[in-house]
């Protein structure tokens, strides 16, 4: 007979296996989370274990969000993560490579909760969450893969590992305007600049709707003060020592960094 789940037990793996820079791996079998739920159980139990070392809950992203990424772990809908207070950094930010594995950057539009998205509002589209945001910016996501062969990764790893968030970067907030729709915005990238790298958001506030319904099924609902990264506009990126990345959304202003 199989041991009951421990998500317990699955959550310490992970923060093991981060403790001593291992290569990403799957979980072992005989841990691993058996379904989406499963692992988002272990997500959770793993948060409390990163609190005293990352911060209190800070806000959420969420992961696989383009159909190829979703292809490669066998799903057909995004996951989530949580980000943590102490690595959220503001533009224009100094990134320490040696202070990760293998990071990776993700452009992204970040919005600003000034209002709760409690449980009892669920289930939320883009229309019932816009009346909570209260600013959005550039931001760069930083995802630590630990090395990973992404044609190899199992999604309920993914899930139990905080989806890869290492944190973010964020842009000086820019108050929104219901009037002024946040999808379909021009984004671009400069690296060193020269190399330039294009593309839109989708609609930041229908990815909101889901990360709050997500969060209300965990019953740790999003709440004012809080940062939701949205999505990638550019495809994933490395980054090397001396790199400088700028992006822009239009109308909301630059995020930069620059690796060391």
């Amino acid at each position: 007979m199989n041991a009951p789940f421990d998500a317990e037990k699955v959550a310490r793996f992970v923060l093991g296996e981060h403790e001593r820079r291992a290569d990403y791996r799957n979980l072992p079998s005989e841990i691993a989370p058996a379904n989406v739920a499963q692992a988002y159980a272990a997500q959770l139990a793993l948060v409390p274990l990163l609190v005293p070392r990352k911060g209190k809950v800070a806000g959420l992203k969420i992961a696989t969000t383009t159909k190829i990424m979703q292809q490669l772990m066998g799903i057909d809908h995004p996951c989530g993560g949580t980000i943590f207070e102490k690595t959220v950094h503001t533009s224009p930010a100094q990134l320490r490579l040696d202070d990760y594995q293998h990071v990776v950057i993700e452009c992204e539009l970040a919005v600003k909760l000034k209002g709760d998205l409690p449980a009892s509002g669920a289930p939320y589209k883009a229309q019932s969450v816009a009346p909570a945001v209260g600013a959005a910016m550039p931001a760069f996501e930083l995802i630590e893969d630990r090395n990973a062969d992404y044609k190899q990764t199992n999604v309920v790893t993914l899930i139990a590992d905080n989806c890869w968030n290492a944190g973010i970067v964020v842009a000086a907030p820019v108050s929104f305007d219901p009037a002024r729709s946040l999808a379909g915005l021009a984004g671009r990238l400069t690296i060193n600049n020269s190399r330039i790298h294009d593309g839109r958001t989708e609609d930041p506030l229908d990815t909101l709707a889901w990360i709050a319904n997500l969060a209300a099924g965990q019953e740790r609902p999003l709440a004012a003060g809080m940062v939701v990264i949205t999505g990638s506009v550019i495809p994933t990126l490395p980054i090397a020592p001396g790199d400088r990345f700028v992006f822009t959304l239009d109308g909301l202003g630059s995020v930069e960094v620059n690796a060391t």
